[in-house]
């Protein structure tokens, strides 16, 4: 052992005691701000399927390659960044002793075999996301994911990747140019190569051994005094988030929205006390822990960010902001909640707040507020909080599984419920579900106008037979307050009620008993009127003996299926759709003329992504139309219409139309029919066709198309 070997030695050790050191430190300190979060018991259950989602989205990239080139080079890099720890335990004994090898396996040859692959096939995908990130620049592409991220974070993480896989390949290339490499050319032929034009050097394999250890004890260090560096922290902390989402299986954090939780438990509305009790989120201590590692594991890839309807047609909306917003913020305020926030107490003045010990900067960024302008001071803008459509594309790209969605629904609750402060037009909406029962103020009684005309009757629910025996049925048709009261989706209504009396299926509606399911209310964030909008509508259909629902409202099928449940009413739930799907593959309804038209189909985020029915209205598409085309962004990457989050009764003043966006996406496929699943896109698209299109297409919902293939007009003249 040389005095290079002990110098490389001695500076080794004292990196890696400091660096161990900083990443303890870091870690703890880590855990106490992710311990400032509310409880959230329901994370744990449910132990094996977790951890099976787990392994299967870490181990297996399943998220990550839904983008196929980013996915499989992220994979070669983690795979790299596990499996070559080994050659760090080379390096310190390289220190000490050019010809180290580890024990045992050190000497194999498929050792080095798959050493070799791997550190090659990591530069190669580090090589990848660099040359993507570079091609993607904000400065290079408008709306860019990369747009708001810490560059220097991802570059300083990019680049040690690189400066280690030279150095291993350095190493080898030093042993092998020396007679040290103790494997043959087949399974080391990158490291021969170099030996072949490297001298014969101890001393260089001990430096760049050192170099190695250096560069990675100095990533350790520089990530331990930036607790908020999401790009590489999320190498350890995804691990943790996706074993603990909402789901604990593969489907992501949409459909149903978590109750409002206060200390661990579903607000219970009749006993909560706003003084006492939690109404939403205030502050930033008040999400749940599993909020707080949301946002601590963000890796700021900016995925949700690219698909984003918000942030794409020019609004001050990013999924990828908004959390890294919320992230540097409870950081920042870390030092004095974990004083005991507005609760320390002094020693010698009993009752007064004690926080001497606080830095300025924490006690300044205590004083923001979550929800307010830059003015003000606000971590979160309003437009922000109120930009969003709730359409879930965030959430589905997520790679690291953060529920953006709840997190946004959680600050509208406290804005709306304890504040009152939401867009004033959305005010009329809400007033009009008290007051009428559903969100466009109509009369009640005219519920069951829709069915005037019908050539056969529409059995309701209170109904009797002739012997007096109370009508049975199979399904109840939830009709929604657009199917009712609507012009456009009662002409959905219409064509759905007639197929499933052409083909057969026994059905019956609630009439002017129904009311509305509450769900503008509830992404609106008022949950007081969902709560007593759906209670209400539970013991109606409890009352009835209701098993199964058909919906033509996504919105409504959503709530039926996945909400009502916390309220006590469990059914099963079908869209349409899928009933029509069934019926057409049953032979019940037979398509006879098949639409010549060219049809696209606009998949709705609550149908869609919230509920994963992709498949059953392209079937029946496919069975009534003779020519049907696909938009660039369907099925999970389908581009929201807009109305979703209650924004179609708020005003859309900031940026280019979602609608609009989304009806050019649509004529450019040269299809004159826009078939949709849902009234609410129905209203948007049509609005957008007749906006900047007018006359090259037309929306209508599936059920219309079917209909016209299976009872077409007759021609006339």
């Amino acid at each position: 052992m040389g005095p290079v070997q002990i110098v490389a030695a001695t500076l080794a050790g004292l990196i890696t005691v400091v660096g161990i050191a900083l990443v303890v430190r870091a870690v703890m300190r880590m855990l106490a701000v992710v311990r400032l979060g509310q409880p959230d018991p329901e994370r744990f259950d449910r132990k094996g399927a977790r951890l099976r989602t787990m392994l299967t989205e870490t181990l297996g990239h399943t998220r990550m390659l839904r983008w196929t080139v980013v996915g499989a080079a992220h994979w070669f890099v983690m795979v790299g960044f596990g499996a070559l720890v080994f050659t760090l335990i080379e390096a310190y004994g390289e220190t000490i002793h050019p010809s180290f090898e580890i024990p045992v396996i050190g000497h194999w040859a498929v050792y080095g075999l798959l050493t070799e692959a791997i550190a090659a096939l990591t530069g190669l995908g580090i090589a990848t996301l660099i040359a993507i990130r570079l091609v993607n620049l904000p400065r290079r592409r408008s709306r860019s994911r990369f747009a708001g991220s810490t560059f220097w974070q991802a570059y300083y993480v990019e680049y040690t990747i690189v400066g280690i896989v030279v150095c291993i390949f350095l190493i080898r290339g030093f042993k092998a140019a020396g007679g040290l490499l103790p494997y043959p050319t087949w399974a080391a032929p990158i490291s021969h190569g170099l030996g072949s034009i490297l001298p014969a050097s101890l001393a260089a394999i001990t430096v760049v051994a050192l170099v190695k250890i250096l560069v990675s004890l100095a990533w350790f260090v520089v990530i331990a005094l930036n607790l908020t560096m999401g790009v590489a922290w999320h190498r350890f902390a995804a691990f943790f988030n996706i074993f603990f989402k909402r789901t604990a299986s593969a489907q992501p954090a949409l459909g149903g929205l978590r109750p409002m939780m206060s200390k661990g438990k579903p607000l219970d509305f009749e006993e909560a006390d706003p003084e006492r009790d939690q109404f939403g989120v205030a502050q930033v201590e008040q999400f749940t822990w599993k909020g707080l590692l949301d946002f601590t594991t963000c890796t700021e890839c900016g995925r949700c960010q690219s698909q984003c309807p918000a942030w794409n047609t020019g609004k001050p909306l990013s999924p990828k902001l908004l959390v890294l917003s919320l992230r540097d913020h409870v950081y920042a305020k870390a030092p004095y909640l974990l004083a005991g926030g507005a609760d320390a107490v002094s020693d010698v003045d009993a009752g007064v707040p004690d926080h001497s010990k606080v830095n300025a900067l924490a006690l300044a960024e205590a004083q923001r507020p979550l929800i307010g302008g830059a003015e003000d001071g606000g971590v979160i803008d309003p437009d922000v909080l109120w930009s969003c459509t709730t359409c879930g594309a965030c959430v589905e790209q997520c790679p690291v599984d953060i529920e953006h969605v709840d997190h946004i629904v959680d600050m509208r609750r406290y804005q709306v419920l304890i504040e009152s402060n939401f867009p004033s037009e959305a005010g009329v909406m809400l007033r009009n579900l008290e007051s009428k029962g559903n969100p466009w103020g109509a009369p009640p009684a005219t519920r069951e106008d829709w069915t005037k005309g019908l050539d056969f009757e529409v059995p309701r629910v209170s109904s009797v037979n002739a012997d007096g025996s109370a009508a049975s049925f199979e399904y109840l048709f939830w009709v929604g307050c657009a199917g009712a009261f609507e012009d456009r989706a009662k002409k959905t209504t219409r064509a759905v009620a007639t197929l499933l009396h052409e083909a057969g299926v026994s059905f019956a509606i609630l009439g002017n008993g129904e009311t509305c399911t509450g769900d503008p209310a509830r992404r609106m964030g008022n949950e007081f009127v969902f709560q007593m909008l759906g209670a209400q509508n539970v013991e109606t259909l409890n009352e009835a003996g209701v098993k199964k629902i058909v919906a033509t409202c996504p919105h409504c099928f959503n709530t039926l299926a996945n909400e009502y449940g916390q309220l006590g009413g469990r059914y099963q739930v079908v869209h349409h759709t899928q009933l029509l799907a069934d019926l057409v593959s049953a032979g019940k309804l037979t398509p006879v003329a098949p639409i010549e038209d060219k049809v696209t189909y606009h998949d709705p985020c609550y149908l869609g992504r919230h509920n994963r029915v992709f498949s059953p209205p392209r079937e029946v598409l496919g069975a009534a139309a003779s020519r049907v085309t696909e938009m660039p962004r369907n099925s999970e990457r389908s581009f929201c219409c807009g109305a979703g989050g209650a924004r179609m009764w708020m005003e859309e003043r900031i940026g280019k139309r979602i609608n609009v966006e989304r009806v050019e996406e649509a004529v450019a496929t040269g299809a004159g029919t826009v078939a949709v699943g849902c009234p609410f896109c129905m209203t948007m698209l049509s609005d957008g066709v007749n906006s900047v299109a007018p006359g090259q297409a037309e929306v209508v919902d599936v059920a219309t198309v079917l209909l016209r293939s299976v009872k077409p007009e007759p021609v006339t003249g």
